[in-house]
């Protein structure tokens, strides 16, 4: 039935006790607005507001019917308002200054256990022991939402202030819920002048005054806020009209529309949805009301109204008035509210270029650019003929679609930039995305000032940030996708150097390469390019500039490709690549250079190719040196049976010393042919081809004379000499063979 105050500097003494209640205190709430006072709930029906100066409470509120349970303090705006909930299963609201009861909420079916003002929103959020929770306006205290997650008891309710976000605590566990818009009620207008809420007061701030020279993307800009006025309603959205002139604040089931500089009231109404047209400054806007009737305004006045035949989920400005359905979204002119198109999609938003000729329609998971035939469209009107189901066929024109969330975005020129829910700040041109950004937190778009290069973002906490968007660059790539390649070029000297390498790679993904190849400034990428096109100067001069193995290899495949065999040769030695300069060689029939390539393998540790070098220059004996000086004995061994038999014994006994030490009964196993000829038939015969082959000198003989040798390789010289019918060539004078069989008739 006491309150005691402790004090954890001080060790947690307790340093004071109040008392006054007649029964258990079930929750105490200090006061924001003035931490040296609190309110306390007791089950003796009452709540007393207490000060840290005194032991006695400075004055009861009583109205409570049974004992209370919650209690909490307003914490937006200037309101003195308490809010306490009891088991009479009432919700009531106090003004602690008047000391009265402002309003009483019923509702709930069993004792109301929690309740709370939210902090950002415009809501009290009450929970019950039915297993409730309700959400009330706190304006009009009206009931706006009954939530029931089946999860038994409400006993508590907790926020974070700067958060939507709600925590309900249950019987069966806890439950996090987002209330509302998680993006803030903000807007700018081309002149970088903001307005934003909080609450019901609203203020403004000029970026262009805060500024300053080289800011670095990212940073905050520390905006100046100037008290603008209040709203009559709590705004959920803030939006210019398009031309700057009025703002709507919309919320509450109403829309307002107030003078952008003076902030008056201009025109206000009822609606579920507000959309301004962005071709007028006249005041052109339209809304939705319950019903799905669709208004449309001008000068604001009603000039038309209409109800689309289908289940109406969304309404979207622009240059046309979409509205959408569950599947579909029809697009209907502002004039006269005809039909212009029917898509077959289902838009969360939809963003028109600000000249009407571009719209993106944002989707769960994918945006869609479209076209729209403006000129089609007028003709179409103009006749006053009947319209299809389906609205105009080529009004609309699917350019491209990309598989991204779009959390919020603005055209600039002909380029659609967004954010989306993987957080990073990115643009479309053409169907190519570039990332302009990775953001670190939840962004929403403000715009893009020109004057600065800048787009402009803000968090939910009103920190504004920019980054630098070259209006120069989306002004070259609108004339690039258009083909208006004069135009480009003369843009092109505008564009920094530090951003020509990003025009390169937007040219490069359009299929323009050359243009690419002038206007990059990376050496990577420029050589890619000149590869791409066989440029092989332009290549040749960043290989040697850039002296990068890996670029002296792909050039010198290149050169190979366009049979410029000296470039590929230089190319191939500069990268040291043995593997290509063995095939270059080899397919020229180049003896000389081949020999060179023995030494630069062995070198390199490429031994697998000096062996081949060697093998294809017959040189016999320097192959089987290969193999024993690289420890590869057993293979020597096999290489000296089939083609040296007289090196046969002393490649055996260096392998039987080798294997001694590790395992002398294999060693002891091998069999050499002079002392086991038995085990070795026909060795003898083979020791007299090699003794015969030795008078035969190799010499080099140009490729054309395949023609005449390749019967040769198929040559089975110990058959031969078992049939006597094998031929030694004799060496003449100048280089060629003469056999002594029939085939003495060919002189080669």
């Amino acid at each position: 039935m006491s309150i005691k105050l402790w004090d954890w500097d001080q060790g947690w003494i307790n340093t004071q006790i109040f008392e006054g209640h007649t029964h258990y205190v079930m929750m105490i709430a200090f006061n924001s607005k003035d931490p040296n006072t609190f309110a306390s709930a007791s089950l003796d029906r009452t709540i007393k507001v207490w000060g840290l100066g005194s032991s006695t409470p400075h004055f009861t509120l009583e109205g409570h019917e049974k004992g209370v349970n919650c209690v909490d303090y307003f914490v937006g705006g200037d309101k003195p308002y308490l809010i306490s909930g009891a088991d009479d299963r009432t919700v009531k609201i106090w003004d602690y200054q008047n000391k009265t009861c402002v309003s009483t909420l019923d509702g709930h079916s069993q004792n109301v256990s929690a309740a709370c003002f939210h902090p950002e929103l415009p809501l009290i959020i009450s929970g019950s022991e039915d297993g409730s929770l309700r959400l009330w306006n706190s304006n009009t205290y009206r009931l706006e939402k009954t939530l029931n997650y089946g999860w038994e008891r409400i006993w508590t309710i907790g926020y974070i202030k700067g958060s939507n976000s709600v925590a309900i605590g249950y019987d069966e566990g806890t439950i996090l819920v987002k209330l509302g818009r998680e993006e803030p009620a903000v807007s700018m207008d081309h002149n970088g002048k903001i307005i934003w809420s909080r609450n019901n007061e609203v203020f403004t701030a000029n970026i262009k005054a805060a500024l300053k020279d080289n800011l670095p993307d990212g940073e905050r800009i520390p905006v100046v806020p100037k008290e603008l006025g209040t709203c009559d309603i709590f705004p959920q959205k803030l939006e210019h009209g398009s031309k700057g002139r009025f703002v709507v604040a919309i919320g509450d089931g109403e829309f307002i529309v107030y003078t952008a500089v003076a902030w008056r009231n201009k025109s206000f109404g009822s609606a579920v949805e507000f959309v301004w047209s962005n071709q007028s400054n006249k005041g052109e806007y339209a809304v939705r009301n319950l019903s799905g009737q669709i208004k449309v305004f001008s000068n604001f006045n009603e000039r038309h109204s209409f109800k689309p035949p289908f289940n109406v989920e969304g309404l979207f400005g622009g240059s046309l008035i979409a509205v959408s359905s569950p599947h579909y979204v029809c697009m209907y002119d502002w004039k006269e509210c005809r039909l212009i198109r029917k898509i077959d999609v289902s838009p969360k938003a939809i963003y028109w270029s600000e000249n009407g000729e571009f719209v993106t329609i944002a989707c769960e998971s994918v945006f869609y650019v479209l076209q729209y035939n403006k000129e089609l469209v007028s003709s179409v009107l103009a006749t006053g003929g009947q319209i299809p189901e389906d609205g105009i066929a080529d009004a609309l024109i699917s350019l491209e679609d990309v598989p991204e969330r779009v959390r919020t975005a603005c055209w600039v020129g002909d380029s659609f930039i967004y954010t989306n829910t993987a957080n990073r700040l990115n643009y479309c041109v053409g169907g190519k995305v570039e990332t302009i950004s990775h953001l670190d937190r939840h962004m929403y778009m403000l715009g893009y000032l020109p004057r600065f290069n800048r787009i402009f973002l803000i968090d939910k906490s009103h920190n504004v940030v920019s980054y630098t968007l070259h209006l120069a660059i989306i002004n070259y790539q609108t004339a690039i996708l258009r083909n208006d390649f004069e135009a480009a070029k003369n843009i092109l000297p505008k564009i920094p150097q530090t951003s020509r390498s990003k025009i390169a790679h937007f040219l490069e993904s359009q299929g323009h390469l050359q243009l690419a190849l002038e206007v990059s400034q990376d050496l990577d990428h420029r050589f890619e390019l000149a590869v791409k096109l066989n440029n092989l100067r332009v290549a040749y001069e960043i290989a040697k500039e850039s002296s990068s193995e890996l670029k002296w290899k792909q050039l010198g495949d290149l050169a190979i490709d366009c049979s410029n065999f000296n470039l590929a040769e230089e190319c191939l030695k500069q990268a040291e690549d043995i593997g290509g300069l063995l095939l270059l060689y080899t397919s020229q029939g180049d003896y000389d250079n081949i020999s060179e390539l023995v030494n630069l393998a062995i070198k390199k540790g490429r031994n697998n190719v000096a062996f081949v070098c060697l093998f294809l220059q017959g040189r016999l004996q320097e192959c089987l040196d290969l193999l024993t000086s690289t420890g590869r004995v057993p293979e020597a061994a096999f290489f000296a049976r089939t083609y040296l038999p007289s090196k046969v014994s002393e490649v055996l006994d260096r392998w039987r010393k080798e294997l001694e030490p590790h395992n002398s009964i294999l060693a002891e196993s091998l069999a050499d042919p002079s002392e086991y000829p038995n085990l070795f038939p026909d060795f003898e015969l083979s020791l007299d081809v090699e003794n015969s082959f030795k008078k035969f000198k190799y010499s080099e003989f140009p490729a054309s004379s395949y023609v005449k040798f390749k019967d040769d390789v198929e040559r089975d010289p110990l058959s031969e000499v078992k049939s006597g019918s094998f031929q030694i060539p004799e060496v003449l004078d100048n280089g060629c063979l003469l056999y002594t069989s029939d085939a003495a008739d060919d002189l080669l």
